[in-house]
C-alpha cells in the first residue's frame, strides 16, 4: 500500500518511516505542531468562525456523509495559523495524531478525509487516509477546493465546506460503482493491511477505544 508524502507529494510505501525522496517523516511535523496525540471532534472550529446554527448544519452534513459512506468519515478543522509550512503537512499530521472522539473506531483514520482551513489566509487543503488512495487523487481534491475557493475568499465557511463535501461525495459514489464492476482494482482499499500499521495510529485507536468504553459505561 502506498501513500503520498505531504512535502514532496511522491509515492511512498505506508510502512516507510521516512520519505525516500525528500526524507520527510512524521517527526518533522511533530516538531512543528507537537508530538502529543490530539483529541478532537469531526467538526473542530478552533478559529471560532461558525455561528451556532452553522455548526449544527455542518455536523448534519458530516453525519449525512457518514450515513452515505459507512466505512468512511469526513472531518473539518477551522484554524488560524500565523505561520504554517503547508496545510498538506498539517492535515497529514492531524490525520496521524488525531483521535476523533465522535467517530466510531470502525472508521479508522486510514479511511478518513480531512478538510483543513486556514481562516486567516483563506486557504484550505484536503488530506485523506491511505485506504482511500485507489479512490481519490490530487486532481479530485484540487477540483473540489477550486469549486469552493470563491466561498473561502468571501469567508463563507459553511458554504465552502458544503461544496467540498458534495464534490468529494460525488467522486466517491462514482468510484464505488466502478469498484463493484472491477473489485480487483480497488482491493487494496477494500481490505487494507492490518500488519505493520504505524505505532502512532495503533496508539490513537487504542486511546479512542478506551475513551468510547468509558462513554458507554
Amino acid at each position: 500500500m502506498v501513500m503520498k508524502c505531504p512535502r514532496c507529494v511522491q509515492r511512498v510505501h505506508r510502512s516507510a518511516r521516512q520519505c525516500p525522496h525528500c526524507g520527510f517523516e512524521i517527526g518533522d511535523a511533530d516538531r512543528i505542531f507537537g508530538a502529543e496525540d490530539v483529541r478532537l471532534r469531526c467538526l473542530t472550529d478552533a478559529a471560532g468562525v461558525l455561528k451556532k446554527k452553522e455548526r449544527v448544519a455542518a455536523r448534519r452534513m458530516l453525519r449525512n456523509f457518514q450515513r452515505k459512506f459507512p466505512q468512511l468519515f469526513f472531518g473539518i478543522y477551522f484554524g488560524s495559523f500565523k505561520e504554517i509550512p503547508s496545510l498538506r503537512q498539517f492535515g497529514f499530521w492531524l490525520l496521524n495524531r488525531g483521535a476523533f472522539e465522535d467517530i466510531k473506531v470502525s472508521r479508522p483514520n486510514e479511511a478518513g478525509i480531512l478538510l483543513s482551513v486556514d481562516v486567516s489566509g483563506k486557504a484550505a487543503g484536503i488530506t485523506f487516509g491511505y485506504a482511500l488512495q485507489p479512490f481519490l487523487d490530487d486532481e479530485v481534491t484540487f477540483k473540489a477546493l477550486s469549486a469552493a475557493h470563491p466561498h473561502f475568499l468571501q469567508g463563507q465557511w459553511l458554504r465552502a465546506s458544503e461544496v467540498v463535501i458534495k464534490r468529494m461525495s460525488k467522486t466517491l459514489s462514482k468510484q464505488a460503482r466502478r469498484a463493484k464492476r472491477n473489485p480487483e482494482a480497488f482491493q487494496p482499499a477494500l481490505q487494507p493491511e492490518t500488519e505493520g500499521t504505524g505505532e502512532i495510529l495503533e496508539r490513537i485507536r487504542a486511546n479512542h477505544r478506551a475513551s468510547q468504553s468509558k462513554t458507554q459505561v
